[in-house]
């Protein structure tokens, strides 16, 4: 598969590590590095039994980016096929995907049903699901809130995707394994855990 990133990848981001400016003041929280913003409110998704991170939240301008970061071939990029995934999945949620193309590519605008009484009115919820490959990883990011419906707002968290920088590592791991995540070693500001 080819891999789905936008041109200007190595210059814009979301950056490899080698790619990076060393002397930027990033948070570390092992495979992504996030420059912190005013007003960045950064969440860790902690699997339940294994208590490992999975994901890493972002609370920016009225909007959530959860970001993943996966092991990748050298080669050949992940998006293309995880879309599909992702469009299947939903479905069996009783969802709907519709493709179309943003300013990382190819991404998925999803509407997934919401459990009853989670949330007032909507019976459903808005997601962008994005996804870039890079240099032996692949970024993959879910968009909800503003960022998924108004398009200042989506600009905004998209700048945030962008300034990420993913670290690899040098370590071999199978594509599609996730690229371990830790807590900050510093404690930059208000960082919560939640359980998923």
């Amino acid at each position: 598969m080819p891999k789905s990133a936008p041109d200007d990848r190595e210059i814009e981001g979301p950056l490899d590590e080698s790619e990076a400016n060393p002397v930027r003041p990033y948070v570390d929280l092992g495979g992504i590095k996030i420059l912190p913003r005013e007003g960045l409110h950064l969440r860790l998704e902690i699997e339940e039994g294994s208590k490992r991170v999975v994901a890493i939240g972002l609370d920016f301008a009225g909007s959530t980016l959860q970001v993943q970061p996966f092991a990748a071939p050298r080669s050949s990029g992940l998006w293309h096929e995880i879309r599909d995934q992702i469009a299947d999945q939903i479905g069996k949620q009783g969802g709907t995907t519709t493709p179309r193309e943003g300013p990382f590519g190819p991404e998925l605008v999803a509407e997934i049903p919401v459990a009853a009484g989670q949330e007032a009115g909507g019976v459903t919820r808005l997601a962008r699901f994005i996804g870039v490959d890079g240099p032996r990883w692949f970024l993959r990011g879910v968009i909800a809130g503003e960022g998924a419906i108004d398009p200042d707002a989506a600009a905004q968290i998209e700048d945030l995707f962008r300034s990420i920088v993913v670290v690899r590592g040098s370590t071999p791991m199978p594509p599609r394994d996730l690229i371990p995540l830790r807590m900050p070693a510093t404690p930059a500001g208000a960082t919560e855990t939640t359980a998923v």
